[in-house]
């Protein structure tokens, strides 16, 4: 012990104590200080309260009574029930929105998340589902070499059973997907194949188009390997993006006409049948990034004076400018593109078998896609540029954006609709993929994972799971109602460049920088 200290404290006559010193204060905060006064915890709500709920469907029909549910009821039950009212014989799966938010959780969770009181009547929307469900890829089956370049396009034909990919060492390649082999090496481009598009007529004339470096368009019979015609030549720089005609706006006696965009400003309508370009579009001013046709007698096109212009697909005729972005415009998506992709082949149904059989169920199937999600009636366009964003329009009736979408950090590289319209996707140089909602535009989550720019994104058939490919040399899959990261695909050497996956959900085919084809399976 301290002799100075003991002495200094018998020197004041007090005795040492050999008690721990008091506690310090505790503080409170004082109602009128700085912290403000002390504002008791809010319980978590509870389950066993009642809200009474009034099912609507995507058209805006009234379906059933209102209904007294509990404020726990699943998704699941939300099926059952809405099965019952509509007195559907076979089970169909529905997605369950109150305003904007799906519920995933149970009806109070999305109550509270749209600050909804469960004293009103809660409007619950209820949207149909895809009626199959495709298993996510986890393993790669076959890795194929074969081209001499990096790949830089992969498609799948519209049922999915046939593939083709184009290369920097000019050839494209049709693929066996059976055996999953080589089928077909078609040679008579002169310089790297940029893009490749699939006829959606698969019952009398079938056909593959590829566009190149060299400015030529060539026609493809992939059952004989062989070109059909002529190239199409006029261009005077390299092709950019090719689309076809949609298979339900192709006259009787008519071959579905094909649209190519290239470097030189122009888009070029040709008919296929006689190699000729019908019209010309000359009313950008720089390289056109994309080309889509819609459904309705219209054409869209992406160009990098930063506008999209809508087009006439009977004469050519410019239809309106649409003017919002602030730089190079690289990609373009329409949320009925799945449908007409894929014209009259749907996964669970017997294919037509006639041409005029073929034509009225992808006029039945686009019909139903425009009345999807939303309920609107027409096609939506999303478009994503070097400035960061994306903008959603309708084309058909406005030149106004109807949503700035906006959050990404790099340009974006690649947009794309989910087959059943109420998704995008966009890729995008800063690493991350977004996904937004695809009537309003409202943002929904940032996936990440991918530690490159991530190149471009493919949906599974079903909408519930998507695809993308990165420099990384890795391919991801995501879940977007899950908001979260699925697989890793791993087993590229070098940068993955094109990816797609098949519409019948069973395959996704990738290719990039390592001059290998991959081909995935669940």
């Amino acid at each position: 012990i301290n002799a100075e200290y003991m002495g200094s404290s018998e020197v004041r006559g007090r005795t040492m104590s050999n008690k721990p010193p008091p506690p310090k204060r505790a503080r409170h905060p004082h109602p009128y200080s700085r912290d403000g006064p002390a504002v008791p915890e809010e319980p978590p709500p509870s389950l066993d309260n009642n809200v009474v709920c009034q099912f609507v469907s995507n058209d805006g029909v009234v379906t059933g009574p209102q209904l007294m549910l509990s404020v726990g009821t699943t998704p699941e039950q939300l099926h059952e029930l809405v099965n019952q009212l509509l007195n559907n014989t076979e089970p169909t799966p529905y997605s369950f929105y109150i305003g904007d938010s799906e519920i995933v959780q149970h009806l109070m969770a999305t109550i509270t998340q749209q600050k909804l009181s469960c004293e009103q009547v809660v409007t619950v929307l209820y949207q149909p589902q895809a009626l199959f469900r495709v298993r996510p890829v986890v393993r790669c089956t076959s890795s194929l070499p074969g081209h001499e370049e990096p790949i830089l396009v992969v498609a799948f034909s519209p049922d999915g059973s046939q593939l083709a990919t184009g290369s920097g060492d000019r050839t494209v390649r049709l693929w066996d997907l059976s055996t999953e082999t080589p089928l077909a090496t078609l040679t008579g481009h002169v310089n790297w194949v940029l893009s490749l598009a699939w006829s959606p007529e698969l019952l009398e004339r079938p056909c593959l188009a590829s566009g190149s470096y060299d400015t030529d368009v060539r026609l493809w019979d992939p059952r004989t390997a062989q070109p059909i015609g002529r190239p199409l030549s006029g261009h005077k720089k390299w092709i950019m993006s090719l689309a076809w005609e949609p298979l339900h706006s192709v006259s009787e006696d008519q071959a579905p006409r094909l649209a190519s965009a290239s470097k030189d400003a122009t888009v070029r309508v040709w008919d296929t049948r006689t190699a000729r370009c019908l019209f010309i579009l000359s009313g950008h001013a720089a390289c056109i990034t994309a080309v889509k046709w819609g459904g309705t007698g219209l054409l869209y096109t992406s160009s990098h004076d930063r506008t999209v212009c809508v087009w006439s697909a009977d004469n050519g005729a410019l239809v309106r400018t649409l003017r919002d972005h602030g730089h190079w415009v690289n990609s373009l998506a329409l949320s009925t593109e799945y449908v007409m992709r894929t014209g009259a082949y749907d996964p669970l149904a017997p294919p037509p078998t006639s041409r005029a059989a073929a034509r009225a169920v992808a006029q039945q199937r686009y019909t139903a896609a425009c009345a999807g999600a939303g309920g609107t009636g027409g096609e939506r366009l999303v478009s994503g540029a070097d400035d960061f964003t994306l903008f959603l329009w309708r084309p058909e009736t406005s030149d106004r954006c109807v949503e700035r979408l906006v959050g990404h950090q790099q340009p974006v590289n690649h947009v794309s609709f989910s087959p059943d319209g109420r998704f995008i996707a966009s890729a995008s140089f800063d690493k991350s993929v977004k996904v937004w909602d695809g009537t309003t535009g409202k943002f929904l989550s940032a996936l990440r994972g991918h530690v490159g720019a991530v190149f471009m994104v493919a949906w599974a058939a079903d909408s519930r799971l998507f695809v993308s490919a990165s420099r990384d040399s890795t391919m991801k899959i995501f879940n977007p109602r899950e908001k979260k990261f699925k697989f890793d695909l791993p087993g590229h050497a070098d940068e993955v460049y094109a990816v797609d996956w098949s519409p019948d959900g069973q395959r996704v085919a990738s290719g990039g920088k390592d001059r290998t084809l991959k081909i995935w399976r669940s």
